[in-house]
């Protein structure tokens, strides 16, 4: 008799949630996909990944922000976010609270030892990202902005993948190196059939502090002559700033330090060409 209801008991337990269900259940209450993507590394992906989201959300809209950079995950760090992921009643992971209408969610952050290496073959890392859509209480977003590894591997064809109404922004910076990089990228996304938003150029130019005049670090003008060959929109050219870069080391919000900076400035422009799909 034990055995019959313990098999009672097995026949009846409810069938585990399918991965791909949730995750397109998850992806209904967010409005607008951004992956930021870049074909080389070095080019400030992430910094303009950080920098739209805080954009955003400054100007009231719903923002999640997803790392799905699993061998280099920074965005915890550039957003000051510390301790680990939770879990709420309902068995979903809760991103980590940036600001009032920002939150993250990292591989970073359920790592107990931040400088492990992480060790993934393709087929995990897809399972992770699966999770970080189905997974996580997003609730209702305006916009998720997805940060992805250099290149055209396993994580953007994830994204792609799993997320068909992605919209593409493409980093990089206006020397030949990293143009050439970029290309692959462009080419990347029209096989996969995922929209292209635009293509922004980094580090385009270092305003002097003592005369104010422009000096072009890396050339100038390239990304803009790659996406008007390529066919795409060209969404502006944001300056080299190093105190960008001490901003992100400290995990404080650039935009909030330097309201109207150059680079500031550069970025909220980005930022109101996203906003316009929402109204």
């Amino acid at each position: 008799m034990g055995s019959t209801q313990e098999g009672i008991g097995i026949a009846d337990k409810p069938p585990e949630p399918d991965p791909d269900e949730l995750a397109k259940q998850s992806l209904v209450k967010i409005k607008n996909k951004f992956i930021v993507m870049s074909g080389k590394g070095g080019v400030g992906k992430t910094s303009t990944s950080v920098n739209l989201s805080t954009a955003l959300a400054a100007k009231g809209h719903k923002v999640g922000l997803m790392d799905v950079d699993i061998h280099g995950p920074d965005i915890p760090r550039m957003l000051g976010l510390e301790g680990m992921l939770e879990i709420d009643p309902n068995h979903k992971i809760l991103p980590k609270s940036a600001s009032k209408n920002l939150s993250a969610v990292s591989i970073e952050s359920l790592m107990p030892n931040k400088d492990d290496a992480i060790i993934w073959r393709g087929p995990m890392k897809h399972t992770v990202i699966r999770q970080f859509i189905g997974d996580v209480a997003w609730g209702d977003l305006d916009f998720l902005i997805i940060d992805a590894p250099p290149g055209t591997g396993d994580e953007p064809l994830t994204v792609a993948q799993l997320i068909k109404d992605a919209h593409a922004i493409i980093v990089t910076t206006p020397q030949e190196v990293a143009l050439a990089d970029i290309r692959k990228s462009i080419s990347f996304c029209k096989t996969v059939k995922m929209d292209i938003f635009g293509l922004i150029e980094n580090m385009s130019g270092l305003e002097c502090p003592h005369c104010g005049k422009m000096v072009d670090l890396f050339g100038s003008g390239g990304g803009e002559k790659t996406a008007k060959k390529a066919g795409i929109p060209f969404l502006g050219k944001i300056p080299f700033d190093s105190k960008m870069v001490s901003c992100g080391d400290s995990g404080k919000f650039y935009r909030d330090a330097y309201k109207d900076s150059v680079v500031t400035r550069a970025f909220e422009k980005v930022a109101e060409k996203m906003a316009k799909l929402v109204s």
